[in-house]
């Protein structure tokens, strides 16, 4: 199999539990791009908050965001193509979250914006602030998240995060059922709820396809349920060690944690 494209999940896949990128994965990275082959990070995140994996990688390619919701291209620094939430759904989402008393992140252009500081926003407040100025993510609190999302030009998802998994889950099965959003985990107690339709696999597919190329000259890796749709659709789909066990029996290979040398060591044994 020739793979030409290496596509990778960030939180939980490239990076180690304290944000940071295996030196041995960086080497086999670089290796695999100085043979030609294209890197592309894909992620649950906001294009503000992964600069500085993005320029350690020293990527040329553009990035998939907000678990497909966009293509965003860095040099440019615009994005190339879209399917944001519409106004009316996120507002009607902002209703529900009040009704149960969830707090949630919501990203927009060029910000994330919370209106109540939960434990999540802020760890990554911290760690955006342990960051070089110009690699800090911009995270911005606001009196109303309603009246921020009628202002936005695009929003790209919701970030949900709360210590009642259960309470999480049926919250996530009430926006879909209502609103018919997609609603996925992209961490043990975080649901991302984005436009129906939106995946991580789906706009890696049209960004391959736009390179000429075929999913099946795409080795990924991923950790959670919201790479599914990229691990099972690529040539080959790794899935960490760290994963739940319904993600690795979904994979196509199961490799050690985000904690040791697997991406390097498949990197190596696949393409170089």
């Amino acid at each position: 199999m020739s793979y030409r494209v290496i596509a990778l999940d960030l939180d939980g896949t490239l990076l180690t539990p304290r944000k940071t990128i295996l030196p041995a994965s960086l080497e086999a990275l670089q290796k695999a791009r100085q043979a030609g082959v294209k890197v592309i990070i894909v992620t649950g995140r906001h294009h503000v908050a992964i600069h500085p994996f993005y320029q350690a990688l020293a990527l040329d390619t553009p990035a998939i965001c907000c678990n497909g919701t966009y293509l965003y291209d860095y040099q440019a620094k615009k994005v190339l193509a879209a399917d944001p939430l519409p106004p009316e759904q996120a507002l009607r989402v902002i209703e529900m979250l009040d009704e149960a008393a969830i707090h949630g992140l919501l990203y927009v252009d060029n910000a994330m914006l919370y209106q109540t500081e939960t434990g999540h926003v802020t760890r990554t407040i911290n760690w955006g602030l342990s960051l070089p100025e110009h690699q800090r993510p911009v995270f911005t609190k606001v009196p109303s998240l309603a009246k921020a999302a009628q202002e936005a030009q695009s929003i790209w998802k919701f970030a949900l995060s709360h210590s009642d998994t259960r309470a999480l889950q049926q919250f996530a099965d009430g926006v879909e059922k209502e609103l018919g959003l997609a609603c996925e985990w992209s961490w043990h107690d975080q649901v991302d709820i984005a436009k129906a339709g939106n995946s991580k696999g789906k706009r890696l597919a049209e960004w391959v396809a736009s390179e000429g190329l075929q999913m099946s000259n795409v080795l990924a890796f991923g950790d959670n349920y919201n790479d599914l749709s990229m691990l099972e659709n690529v040539g080959l789909g790794v899935a960490m060690g760290n994963a739940d066990d319904a993600i690795k029996a979904r994979a196509h290979r199961v490799i050690g944690t985000n904690l040791e040398p697997g991406i390097s060591e498949t990197i190596y044994r696949e393409i170089l």
